[in-house]
């Protein structure tokens, strides 16, 4: 898998994670969850030089 091809992944990933955040209550177990998910899929893509302002639906 190339470099391009893991960052397309991530980026869904990162889109997806924050489409279940924001239906979910954020004082349940599951919600804790996805954002420690979401944290480490910033975190990564902020390393990979992605700009994540239009990203970045929640800003956490």
């Amino acid at each position: 898998m190339t470099e391009k091809e893991m960052l397309k992944i991530t980026v869904e990933e990162f889109s997806r994670v924050q489409d279940y955040m924001i239906d979910i209550d954020k004082e349940s177990v599951a919600y804790k969850k996805m954002k420690r998910r979401y944290i480490e899929l910033k975190v990564v893509l902020t390393a990979s030089g992605i700009n994540l302002t239009e990203l970045d639906i929640l800003k956490e």
